[in-house]
């Protein structure tokens, strides 16, 4: 079983999927690594330290010959094309912003298996993709944040006064939020958290946090919410308006699975807030929580700052690729077995997280998507 790990080409994208430590656990599968040559450079990882490894300088090359092609972002269409037909793509592969690929995959008779779409089980938590890079995002967007910011976080005391600690509200408590709750904690902030989740409440206040409470339960399956009635959305704004306008640092993290993020931060809201008050707005590759945010840039209205990030783990893409490559060694060692391919579709993970296979669309609101409903 060749497994192939080619650099990746999406623009910033630094990560890589496969970090040197973790060669050996491909090794006693019974896999031989075959690695693009520079592929770790972004993360801090150099070809040397790359060991029993079949490198390779033309990516064209390595895909033809991969029998398993290890990615972070979704290959791109003319990959896809040089992939061998009926080879596997395990990934980050965002089917529901990227169609055309999910198309290319299942025209090519590609396997692929989307690592976001692997179940939220007890057995897959070596395999939560998701949670491993919602950990990275929450923690740098906070540091951004205190970076960005005109105030202290935490307070100080001095012999020209006392200085009064930030006020930071995040929005939204899932992984990327309860870590940016932890840092910004840690740096000493006061700290607001609000979620629609009434299960939000336990773990936001056990992390010293304040949670802001607007009295609807708007838990979903998978541990995610559901979007918001109207009604729902208008209490939401009451409630959040006062907290917000007593804030000097937000990060919002909320999002929604295969939609775009809903609007929370309304402009209204920002220019409540007080003057070199920052936002960073972690769901801005979705849209964005904040009606004013854009991707990959910083906004200044009524002088508060609304930052956007796309893709905050590949900012710490050592750690974050270290991360990534374990959830992916896990995932491969239910797939490969001496050697051989062994899928078992009657494990739910494999079902589950397969998204072309055998030139069909296995995910369905990616396959309703695509191709209507039948």
């Amino acid at each position: 079983m060749r497994v192939a790990i080619p650099k990746e080409i999406t623009e910033s994208e630094q990560r890589v999927a496969l970090v040197p430590q973790l060669v050996p656990a491909l090794l006693k599968l019974g896999c031989t690594v075959l690695f693009e040559t520079g592929a770790g450079n972004g993360a801090y990882y150099p070809d040397p330290q790359y060991q029993n490894v079949e490198f390779y300088q033309d990516a064209t090359k390595l895909y033809q010959e991969a029998d398993i092609v290890l990615k972070v972002e979704a290959p791109f269409e003319n990959e896809i094309s040089n992939l061998k037909e009926k080879s596997i793509v395990i990934g980050l592969l965002s089917p529901h912003r990227y169609p055309e690929r999910v198309k290319a995959l299942r025209d090519r008779h590609i396997t692929s298996f989307a690592m976001e779409l692997i179940p939220r089980i007890s057995r897959a938590q070596s395999m939560d993709a998701l949670s491993s890079q919602a950990t990275v995002a929450g923690y740098k967007a906070v540091l951004m944040a205190a970076s960005m910011t005109n105030r202290f976080f935490p307070m100080l005391t001095t012999a020209a006064g006392t200085i009064r600690p930030s006020n930071v509200l995040i929005i939204g408590a899932g992984v990327a939020g309860l870590q940016a709750i932890a840092t910004a904690k840690r740096l000493g902030a006061i700290v607001k958290a609000y979620d629609i989740r009434t299960a939000a409440r336990e773990q936001i206040e056990s992390l010293g946090a304040k949670m802001i409470n607007i009295d609807v339960k708007a838990d979903a399956s998978g541990g995610y919410a559901r979007e918001l009635t109207d009604e729902e959305k208008q209490k939401q704004q009451e409630v959040l308006f006062e907290a917000i306008s007593k804030t000097d640092a937000i990060i919002s993290t909320a999002l929604i699975p295969g939609r775009s993020a809903p609007k929370i931060i309304s402009t209204k809201m920002v220019e409540a807030m007080m003057p070199g008050s920052v936002i960073v707005d972690t769901a801005a590759i979705a849209g964005g929580n904040c009606e004013l945010t854009q991707a990959d840039k910083i906004v200044t209205h009524h002088d508060v700052m609304i930052n956007g990030p796309t893709n905050l783990p590949s900012m710490m893409a050592r750690d974050a690729s270290n991360m990534y490559a374990k959830n992916l060694i896990s995932f491969i060692e239910l797939l490969v077995k001496d050697g051989k391919l062994n899928l078992d579709w009657n494990d739910e993970i494999i079902s589950q997280s397969a998204l072309t296979h055998e030139g069909k669309i296995n995910h369905q609101p990616t396959r309703e998507m695509i191709e209507g409903k039948s």
